[in-house]
């Protein structure tokens, strides 16, 4: 899909990552195609920091990787793009993915912002010491945008079967 909405409607912003739980873009595409609405899907790259913000939507960024930061965001890009569009393509919702640097939750907030979106859809914090441990010394993306939003954050929970 386009970087920019055919529809002219305002989007819904969707956290993505490799490997999340389903549940979390089917809810958002489900939604999406209630409101018929586009969903602009974001991934963090956290491995980079924000150098430059331009509102006109460019964003400068510098990696902490440098070396391989080409590769894995392109093999990262890939990958969700599949599983984007597995996803919302079969339920005809129009999508696009950007990837941003910098802090997860800043990030999706800055470009919530500029979309003028109806709306924020996350997923849940991943169970496990690891993530309980990295979401104490990081925070919660979800905890985060649910304090300092002005507009709605969905986030979905993570049934474990």
């Amino acid at each position: 899909m386009s970087d920019e909405s055919v529809t002219g409607q305002r989007p819904l912003v969707v956290g993505v990552l490799p490997g999340q739980h389903p549940e979390v873009l089917q809810t958002a595409a489900s939604l999406a195609k209630r409101l018929a609405a586009p969903m602009i899907c974001v991934h963090v790259d956290e491995a980079s920091y924000l150098v430059e913000w331009d509102p006109a939507r460019t964003a400068h960024r510098s990696s902490l990787h440098r070396d391989a930061d080409d590769a894995e965001v392109r093999a990262t890009t890939r990958k969700l793009r599949s599983s984007i569009g597995a996803t919302c393509d079969s339920m005809a919702v129009e999508w696009t993915l950007r990837t941003l640097p910098g802090d997860p939750a800043r990030a999706i907030g800055r470009l919530a912002a500029e979309a003028d979106a109806l709306m924020i859809v996350v997923g849940t914090p991943e169970r496990g010491v690891g993530h309980r441990i990295s979401a104490a010394l990081n925070g919660s993306v979800a905890a985060w945008l649910s304090h300092h939003q002005e507009r709605p954050v969905l986030i979905v929970p993570v049934v474990e079967k």
